[in-house]
């Protein structure tokens, strides 16, 4: 699939050891939706939980949810964006899309716009996307090259100037209490 420019895509995966499921929301570079896809909930039986064990929570996630979700989306994003450390090394390598994971940081602002600043933790960085504000928490999957975190800074603090880059995620998580609530 091609990855049109000034795209951002979002996934997140929750769930319990009764029920696992997720969802993808592409938005253009101001927040508005552009594709969205979810999975029905993925209610594991007991003879599967005990088959695989501990592995069940990272196989329910990589190859039945995430999978099932990139396949379902109709365009790539030029940047997908989770939540999750679980499901970032495998959305990068099944996604073959600059990956990022985010969270908001108690941090003080860094010194501009566009400021990145690097970490304690291997892979985490933080950026400074917009003027004011904390800088977000951004974690890389292993082997990104530093080119990579240059533009996916720049990804971000581009967006940042019209969108608060992480509230889909708000929008996603209650998009699926929706579903799961049986509401239409």
């Amino acid at each position: 699939m091609a990855s049109p420019n000034n795209t951002l895509g979002y996934i997140v995966i929750d769930g319990t050891e009764t029920q696992i499921r997720g969802a993808a929301l592409i938005t253009d570079a101001k927040g508005f939706p552009l594709d969205f896809t979810r999975t029905d909930p993925l209610r594991p039986d007991q003879l599967s939980r005990i088959l695989y064990g501990e592995a069940f929570g990272k196989y329910a996630k990589e190859k039945l949810i995430l999978e099932s979700l990139l396949d379902a989306v109709e365009t790539d994003p030029q940047l997908w964006i989770c939540n999750d450390p679980d499901i970032l090394s495998p959305l990068r390598e099944k996604s073959r899309v600059k990956t990022v994971m985010l969270e908001e940081s108690p941090h003080v602002p860094l010194d501009a716009k566009g400021h990145i600043e690097t970490t304690a933790d291997p892979g985490v960085f933080l950026i400074q996307a917009n003027e004011n504000g904390a800088p977000m928490r951004a974690e890389f999957p292993g082997g990104i090259r530093p080119d990579e975190i240059q533009q996916t800074a720049a990804i971000l603090t581009e967006a940042a100037g019209t969108m608060d880059v992480l509230e889909p995620f708000v929008r996603l998580d209650k998009a699926l209490s929706f579903l799961a609530s049986g509401a239409r």
